[in-house]
């Protein structure tokens, strides 16, 4: 085994999460966020990452090989965000009459991602339409029946496309997973390992969504949530999200009960260009706007 280490300087403000991840994939300890990350050939590698000064962020990976550890960190470096330049983004919409406050106040704001974008995939067909802590509860089941556990840190590896696909819809269900949803996850599973949908970041994302779309079950939440949260694109808007939803309705109506549709939410945050997407997720954040904001945003 050999051990790889980088120091990274985030061109914006950064902060570690510190926190263990809802499905037990990611753990925190001390002050070091510990995950298995794929490498090569989907081996497992021990990734740490720590923050050790304000502007500096050190990330070790501990393979068989040192390029199985730098595809590894690589990955996690996705997954963290920690390479993105956000300023722009704050410079121009730190007064926007919709997410100018959370953003000054959320300077160090970054969306959730996967280091894996097939388990952004499976994770999202898993929360279509049902409470976030039952969704938690059943990709756990699915780690722990389905995946692997180290024996040296205590680690559990997700389970791959193949893996996913020949455990068969029925067993997805056992786990608690709707039929509907699992036979969206054991399809998508199936084409993700054939190689038909390539979800890379550095992949034709386009043509992915598409393939995508055409499994019953997914729909364009899932393709969008997945985007964000496997494939880094910020110009993605959720616009389905009940939160978004309820929020453009709210602020339209005045109403907590109101819901906006779909077309509603995308046409708010069209002029956001391609920010869009997070836009979209910084509006979600507590402490925003109940009304609709005088003026339009600042993005025209």
């Amino acid at each position: 085994m050999i051990e790889h280490r980088e120091e990274i300087e985030p061109p914006w403000c950064f902060r570690l999460p510190l926190r263990s991840s809802p499905d037990g994939l990611a753990r925190a300890r001390g002050t070091v966020l510990h995950r298995l990350v794929p490498g090569l050939e989907h081996e497992p590698v021990h990734i740490r990452v720590a923050q050790t000064a304000p502007d500096a962020v050190l990330i070790g990976g501990r393979a068989h090989t040192k390029a199985s550890a730098l595809a590894a960190i690589r990955r996690m470096r996705f997954a963290l965000a920690v390479d993105d330049d956000l300023r722009p983004f704050h410079a121009r919409f730190r007064h926007d009459p919709l997410i100018g406050s959370a953003l000054r106040a959320k300077r160090a704001f970054r969306p959730f991602r996967q280091p894996d974008p097939f388990i952004a995939l499976a994770w999202t067909i898993v929360e279509q339409k049902i409470q976030f802590s039952e969704a938690a509860a059943i990709t756990r089941r699915i780690v722990f029946r389905l995946g692997r556990r180290d024996a040296e840190t205590g680690l559990w590896f997700p389970p791959d496309a193949a893996t996913l696909h020949a455990g068969g819809s029925p067993l997805l269900q056992s786990f608690g997973l709707g039929a509907p949803r699992a036979r969206a996850l054991v399809r998508a599973a199936r084409e993700v390992a054939a190689g038909r949908i390539d979800l890379d970041p550095g992949a034709d994302h386009e043509a992915a969504w598409l393939r995508l779309r055409a499994i019953s079950g997914i729909g364009a939440w899932t393709v969008e949530m997945t985007a964000i949260a496997g494939q880094g694109r910020y110009d993605q808007v959720p616009a389905g999200d009940v939160g978004l939803l309820k929020l453009v309705g709210r602020m339209a109506t005045g109403s907590p009960h109101a819901r906006a549709e779909e077309d509603e939410v995308r046409a708010l945050f069209a002029p956001y260009g391609d920010w869009k997407g997070l836009a979209s997720l910084v509006a979600m954040s507590p402490g925003q706007p109940r009304q609709r904001p005088a003026a339009r945003p600042l993005a025209a």
